[in-house]
């Protein structure tokens, strides 16, 4: 399924994909649309959802461009490069382990936004 993610005016594709958390991914699905304030933890926005979930295949580093969920703290994270306990500038390392639940395409837009937290965002189904 692809998404719509609007933050600071710009717009971003995502797609979701069951490849590794489908039971997460349904729970997301059937929230759309989302939206939330933007927090910022490192090159990571993330934000609350509407969804309660616990670990699902959860991984403890991710790639830049992945949706993760992160079930400590009911959040839907973007990543687009290292965060605060990131070992080097390749590692992407969340705070706890997060369920993988799509990608976002250009996650480099993200780093050149550059977001302070605050902001609004929103997610929907791409139409």
């Amino acid at each position: 399924m692809k998404l719509k993610i609007e933050l600071e005016g710009e717009v971003f594709e995502a797609t979701l994909t069951n490849e590794f958390a489908p039971k997460t991914v349904e729970k997301i699905v059937a929230a759309l649309p989302i939206e939330s304030d933007v927090m910022v933890w490192g090159d990571e926005v993330y934000f609350d959802v509407p969804v309660e979930m616990e670990e699902e295949n959860a991984k403890e580093t991710v790639s830049k461009g992945d949706l993760g969920y992160w079930p400590a703290g009911n959040t839907l994270c973007i990543f687009y490069g290292k965060t605060p306990i990131s070992e080097s500038e390749e590692e992407i390392r969340p705070a706890s382990a997060v369920n993988i639940v799509g990608r976002i395409a250009e996650p480099d837009r993200l780093k050149r936004l550059d977001p302070k937290g605050g902001e609004r965002i929103r997610i929907s189904e791409w139409r």
